[in-house]
């Protein structure tokens, strides 16, 4: 079973949801969970209260501030860059609008567990459940024609690349330039483009779709020309030379 684990989260403007999500955290995953680390990316409402009033509850939080806001990818290298200097064994990516399911972290951990995995990402894909949990259909649409583009240029056969529910080893973490990459939403991908150029493994596990009225910070028409860029990318050889 893999030690010394680290939940690490971004956070902007989550302060009516990020108090919910660490709720939610199953009382078997809080026992695994060594340390919690936030990253406050120059939120502009009260997720700083909400982040001390955590960390009265959960001694183990540390907590982290960009005076600015820098981007989702940003916040990600500003995480990744702690859990290594503090020893980290594995890293779980849990979102702050709690999009993604907490209760999933110890099914997250499993593939670390015994070793047949060196980066794990949550998907709503698998199981047909997207659709069930109110994925709008222009984002189930979208979501299945760029993967259907991302495993042909890729060589990969996964159900989704745009789930941003991610789980990383120490060989990841290590093996992988993630100060290289994107500072902005399609950086997960290109962690996931930059593992099968490493050669690391990969596994999808199966989570539920949750859309309940959060406010997204994802531009789609942005985020899509994003990845067809990451495509691009790829093909001319800009990962291999990282």
């Amino acid at each position: 079973m893999i030690q010394n684990v680290f939940v690490i989260m971004p956070a902007y403007n989550a302060g009516k949801t990020i108090e919910r999500v660490f709720d939610r955290i199953p009382e078997d995953a809080r026992r695994r969970i060594v340390r919690y680390v936030v990253v406050d990316d120059g939120s502009k409402d009260d997720t700083a209260a909400a982040i001390l009033r955590l960390q009265a509850r959960f001694p183990n939080l540390v907590a982290l501030r960009h005076e600015v806001n820098r981007g989702y990818g940003a916040a990600e290298k500003t995480l990744l860059t702690y859990a290594l200097s503090e020893g980290a064994a594995a890293a779980i990516l849990l979102h702050s609008d709690g999009q993604y399911s907490p209760e999933k972290i110890p099914e997250m951990l499993e593939p670390f567990d015994s070793d047949t995995a060196d980066i794990v990402q949550g998907s709503r894909m698998l199981g047909g459940g997207a659709l069930k949990g109110h994925m709008p259909l222009y984002k189930f649409i979208a979501n299945k024609g760029l993967t259907a583009i991302e495993n042909l240029a890729f060589g990969l056969h996964m159900a989704e690349y745009h789930s941003g529910y991610m789980a990383y080893n120490r060989r990841a973490m290590e093996s992988i330039p993630f100060l290289k990459l994107s500072d902005s939403f399609d950086f997960d991908l290109e962690m996931i483009v930059m593992a099968k150029v490493k050669g690391l493994r990969l596994r999808e596990i199966p989570i539920p779709t949750i859309y309940a009225g959060e406010v997204s910070n994802l531009k789609p028409i942005r985020y899509g020309l994003r990845v067809l860029s990451v495509v691009k990318d790829y093909k001319l050889g800009k990962y291999d030379a990282l």
